[in-house]
């Protein structure tokens, strides 16, 4: 996990409130495209706004900074409701999936074996 966070390009936030850690995200410049993962909101704030602000400032940002044409991110294949979130928000899927990568715990450890990661693709126009 830290070589994610410190390898050139990648940018961490860590929003905080009242002392304590409730979101974070990760973006990372790959090329033509930034990457967009780790995030997290924490569950008892979620559906309250927090997410929606990060993701569009992480859109707004990455045009910024590196003036990219497309937001990558990869979401586990089988959380339909959190990819229907992405999609309201003009993500699409690709059909495109990797493996996921059973037996590495930073990863967690799955409690069923049909899961992969499928890319999601926003046009940051």
């Amino acid at each position: 996990m830290a070589a994610v966070i410190t390898a050139p390009g990648s940018r961490l936030l860590l929003v905080e409130r009242d002392g304590e850690a409730v979101a974070c995200r990760q973006l990372e410049h790959r090329g033509e495209a930034a990457y967009f993962g780790m995030f997290a909101v924490r569950p008892e704030l979620q559906g309250a706004g927090l997410g929606k602000r990060i993701i569009a400032e992480a859109e707004r940002r990455v045009r910024e900074l590196w003036d990219v044409r497309e937001m990558h991110m990869t979401v586990i294949s089988v959380r339909e409701e959190l990819i229907a979130w992405y999609e309201r928000r003009g993500y699409r899927r690709t059909g495109r999936t990797t493996p996921f990568p059973y037996g590495d715990e930073r990863f967690g450890v799955p409690q069923r074996d049909d899961l992969e990661f499928e890319l999601l693709v926003k046009p940051l126009v």
